[in-house]
């Protein structure tokens, strides 16, 4: 199975990204990838794709990792939803739905009054 994915390089503190073809077993730091599909700047943002040939290996049926992914729908290579891409340590974030919480003004209702066939007097007991 292939996967498009990032290969780091830069040094510390400063990364720099290639976007490599390569066998899914394989790390993407073991080298030798089956292609180089572009580069990817995450300071700068600067970005050089060959779209041409990420589409022939998506037709060959290689997967996007989520940050590739992203990262093409963002330059309009590929169209669809972006994916949630969430760190090892982070928690999984649900959709939380908004709810609207109508607050009526509803002023104090006076007692109701009985009608009088239905009250029932009290006689004093002597």
């Amino acid at each position: 199975m292939l996967t498009i994915r990032f290969q780091r390089t830069g040094r510390k503190n400063n990364p720099a990204f290639r976007i490599v073809v390569l066998e899914k077993q394989r790390s993407p730091k073991a080298g030798n990838p089956l292609q180089v599909l572009g580069s990817y700047n995450p300071k700068t943002k600067h970005t050089v794709i060959d779209a041409e040939r990420v589409k022939h290996w998506i037709s060959k049926g290689a997967q996007l990792s989520g940050t590739v992914n992203n990262l093409f729908i963002t330059n309009k290579i590929i169209e669809g939803k972006k994916v949630n891409v969430l760190g090892k340590k982070t928690p999984i974030k649900k959709e939380e739905s908004v709810v609207e919480v109508k607050a009526e003004v509803v002023a104090p209702e006076a007692p109701a009054e009985v009608p009088a066939e239905t009250a029932v007097e009290e006689t004093p007991a002597a």
